[in-house]
């Protein structure tokens, strides 16, 4: 329990304590302070034995060994990462790992269970890493936070941001890789077919206003495996969903999209060209996924259908056209993949 959880917990108990000395009963005493009436009983205990210095936190639940400033100094070690350690096998910071930074750094011995507690109580937790790419420049994605995404949201008369992201690929016909409930003991099984039924391609836009419902809008292509047959979007259907999109919102664009290499085809640098009094593009730095509010989309999408086993190519599209459509009527969820990204529709006045 962290610092803080324990001072949270004695505010409720004291408050529990002043209820207690206004004569109020245990049942009400625990629904309004949405606690179980057991314990509410266990503090009245307390309070008639000692009072309300009866209900104060007792401490921590145990000593740290480490001193404010030696906390100090191991998160500064942490955030450097493993590698910069010595760790050159892949993975994060394990409990194993940060107790022998602790012994290098200190010369105190803990536990593992020692050094669960220690993070915790610090605020820590287990979760699952995010990844970028070595060769991203922060230099430029701070460049374009700074510079160009203001003049983006301050466009006058113009949807921004519209992004498109680069082609997602859902394959069809394959196992399930979340989990599934079933009689302990007995595996689940799934049957699915054993070759490849080909795949789905997703290209999407999300657009923004402020003060507007904000928009979804993608298009879908399909891989049956054929010999000869093109796997990836073309210039003229990005062309054509740049078209689309200016045709439903009936409003100029601002389109950000990333750099595939198809977005910067000479027959689409010319369409934009020949576009300029309606149509702006503008690049995301390279290796800048998280800049994309249309990722959060296709990471909403991909989660959706972890327990889904598609009987064909057919049936995948079924699914996913239903999917989208769910996303599409959530304009809640759609702002959200916008927060995700750190950028806001606020203007400069």
């Amino acid at each position: 329990m962290t610092p803080r959880q324990q001072q949270a917990r004695e505010r409720i108990r004291l408050e529990a304590g002043a209820r207690f000395a206004r004569g109020e009963k245990t049942t009400v005493v625990a629904a309004e302070l949405r606690v179980g009436v057991r314990q509410v009983e266990k503090w009245r205990r307390s309070w008639r034995e000692g009072g309300l210095e009866a209900l104060r936190s007792a401490g921590p639940m145990s000593v740290e060994r480490l001193s404010p400033a030696q906390w100090e100094r191991l998160v500064r070690e942490l955030a450097k990462g493993p590698l910069v350690h010595g760790w050159d096998l892949g993975g994060g910071w394990t409990l194993g790992r940060v107790k022998t930074m602790i012994g290098r750094l200190f010369h105190v011995g803990y536990t593992v269970q020692g050094v669960w507690r220690l993070l915790r109580r610090h605020g820590w937790s287990l979760q699952v890493p995010a990844h970028r790419a070595i060769e991203r420049d922060d230099g430029a994605v701070g460049v374009w936070h700074g510079e160009v995404w203001p003049w983006v949201k301050d466009s006058p008369r113009t949807w921004a941001p519209s992004s498109a992201s680069r082609t997602k690929q859902v394959k069809g016909s394959r196992p399930p890789k979340g989990r599934s409930w079933a009689p302990r003991g007995r595996t689940p099984v799934f049957r699915v077919r054993g070759g490849r039924g080909g795949w789905v391609s997703t290209a999407g836009v999300l657009c923004f206003r402020p003060g507007e419902r904000p928009h979804l809008l993608y298009r879908l292509r399909l891989w049956h495996g054929r010999k000869g047959e093109r796997r990836a979007f073309t210039w003229s259907e990005y062309r054509d969903l740049i078209l689309a999109t200016h045709h439903r919102l009936r409003a100029p664009l601002v389109w950000i999209w990333d750099n595939l290499n198809v977005h910067k085809a000479h027959e689409l640098v010319e369409f934009i060209d020949a576009n300029r009094d309606w149509l702006r593009v503008v690049h995301l730095p390279s290796y800048a996924p998280d800049l994309n509010p249309t990722e959060g989309v296709w990471s909403l999408l991909k989660r959706s259908l972890t327990e889904f086993a598609a009987a064909d190519l057919d049936h995948l599209v079924r699914v996913v056209k239903r999917k989208l459509k769910k996303i599409q009527y959530r304009p809640d969820v759609l702002d959200g993949c916008l927060a995700q990204t750190g950028l806001t529709l606020t203007t400069t006045p």
